[in-house]
């Protein structure tokens, strides 16, 4: 096989990318998710992603998409808002080639670009050693274990939670301008709590 090509994925990206998906549902243990997502909501979902500011990457030989890697939202509450989770998926024949690697180290790159500062994995199935395998080769460390807490294919499954910092992570507070309304708020309420007599 050629080398693949890590680039910013499109929309154009997105069947072959539904049908790497279905077939993780489908037979699977890295998500839990029992009924595969049409087209029309990976769509939707891909969308949300690239209009909050969060990378997509695809994997191709050929043109041919063979595997694909996406930031998105820990989550919602705002003061999350420099830490992602990440979710990485191939296809079948290409597992154990070092792609999965490849579209991580592109993803954590990135994420690094634009000022996140921490990366969560959430990986289903402990048993999953090739997944936990890449993020510990991607400087991930393991932070803990959730227990039985899925039911997929008749048996109960963990989650393994793993993490690593992005840039300077929390060595550092960083600037805040995309989140000004937010940080407006933050800065009120440290004057506040310096001031307790402010009603």
């Amino acid at each position: 096989m050629s080398a693949p090509e890590i680039r910013l994925a499109t929309e154009a990206d997105l069947p072959a990318i539904t049908e790497i998906y279905e077939h993780a549902v489908r037979y699977g243990t890295a998500t839990f998710e029992l009924v595969p997502p049409d087209l029309a909501e990976m769509t939707r979902r891909f969308r949300v992603l690239i209009d909050g500011g969060f990378p997509y990457f695809a994997a191709s030989v050929e043109g041919d998409v063979i595997g694909y890697a996406y930031a998105g939202p820990y989550r919602p509450r705002p003061a999350y808002r420099f830490t992602v989770e990440n979710s990485v998926y191939l296809k079948p024949s290409t597992h154990r080639r070092g792609i999965g690697l490849q579209l991580m180290q592109r993803l954590i790159a990135e994420c690094e670009a634009r000022g996140y500062r921490q990366m969560i994995a959430v990986i289903g199935d402990s048993a999953n050693a090739g997944s936990i395998g890449v993020h510990t080769k991607c400087g991930f460390q393991m932070i803990g274990t959730h227990r039985n807490v899925g039911l997929k294919f008749g048996r109960w499954l963990d989650t393994v939670m793993m993490q690593r910092a992005l840039g300077e992570g929390g060595t550092t507070v960083p600037e805040d301008s995309r989140f000004e309304p937010v940080a407006r708020m933050e800065r009120s309420a440290i004057r506040d709590s310096r001031n307790p007599e402010k009603t």
